[in-house]
C-alpha cells in the first residue's frame, strides 16, 4: 500500500511524498519521480505510472514541489525546484523510504523530469534518469532549447517520448542526445503527444502505449539494477 511522508525544505518548508512499495520480485530499484508544471503528484498521469511501475517490482516514490504542496499555479524559479529535488535525493540516502540498497534512478514528467536532469548535471549522486516526455522547448519556440546542461550528465538516461510531442520531437532530441558522453537510449511512442495520448483512429488503445511505455521502462530499469 502507498505510504505518505514529510520531507523538511527548510524552516516552516515541506513538502509531501508518497512511497509505492515494490509489490512483487523487486528489481533492486527506487525511482523518484517528479510531476509536471500543470500538475502534482496525484495528478492521474503520475498515480497510473507510480502503481503500474510498482506493481512490476519497482519501488516508486513521488513529490510535489513546493509550489505544488502550497497549492499554486505558476512553478518555482529553477533554484527552488533543484532545491525540492535536493531534498528528496538527501530523504532516500537517509532511509527515510526505506530499501536503502536500491540503487536511485531520478527523473518525471515533463518539467519534473527535466529539473530531475539539471539536479544529475550539477553532481547528483544518481544511478540514471528516467524523463517522461523531455520538454526540449516551449511548444511552438525551437529556438529556446533547454539542453546547455545535458553534455554534464554521466549517469545512464531513458527518455519516453511522443512522436508528436509539441515540446520536443524524437527527431528533434535525437542530434542534442548524439553530443551526450552519458549512455542515452530513445524510446518513442508513435502517435502519441506530450502525455503520450494516441488519436483514436491510431489502431493502439491508450492501455496498449501504457503498457508499451511500462515495458520499456521496468526492462531498462532491470537491466540496470543487474549493472
Amino acid at each position: 500500500m502507498p505510504e505518505q511522508f514529510r520531507v523538511d525544505l527548510g524552516p516552516a518548508q515541506h513538502v509531501s511524498a508518497i512511497a509505492y512499495p515494490a509489490a512483487c520480485a523487486p528489481a533492486g530499484v527506487s525511482l523518484i519521480l517528479a510531476h509536471g508544471a500543470g500538475a502534482n503528484q496525484s495528478s492521474p498521469f503520475m498515480l497510473r505510472f507510480a502503481d503500474a511501475l510498482a506493481q512490476r517490482g519497482i519501488d516508486v516514490v513521488t513529490f510535489n514541489f513546493l509550489y505544488s504542496e502550497q497549492r499554486k499555479r505558476v512553478p518555482d524559479r529553477n533554484d527552488k525546484l533543484e532545491a525540492c529535488w535536493r531534498a528528496m535525493i538527501g530523504a532516500f540516502h537517509a532511509g527515510t523510504f526505506g530499501e536503502r540498497g536500491n540503487r536511485l534512478v531520478i527523473g518525471g514528467k515533463s518539467m519534473g523530469g527535466r529539473i530531475a536532469s539539471q539536479v544529475a548535471a550539477a553532481g547528483a549522486e544518481v544511478a540514471g534518469l528516467v524523463l517522461f516526455g523531455y520538454p526540449l522547448h516551449p511548444p511552438g519556440r525551437p529556438e529556446q532549447l533547454r539542453t546547455r546542461h545535458l553534455p554534464s550528465i554521466r549517469a545512464p538516461i531513458l527518455i519516453v517520448q511522443g512522436a508528436r510531442d509539441a515540446f520536443g520531437t524524437p527527431a528533434e532530441l535525437a542530434p542534442v542526445l548524439a553530443t551526450m558522453s552519458a549512455p542515452v537510449e530513445l524510446r518513442v511512442v508513435e502517435g502519441g503527444d506530450h502525455s503520450y495520448r494516441v488519436p483514436k483512429k491510431g489502431g493502439r488503445s491508450q492501455q496498449e502505449v501504457d503498457q508499451f511505455v511500462l515495458d520499456e521502462v521496468e526492462a531498462w530499469l532491470r537491466r540496470l539494477a543487474r549493472g
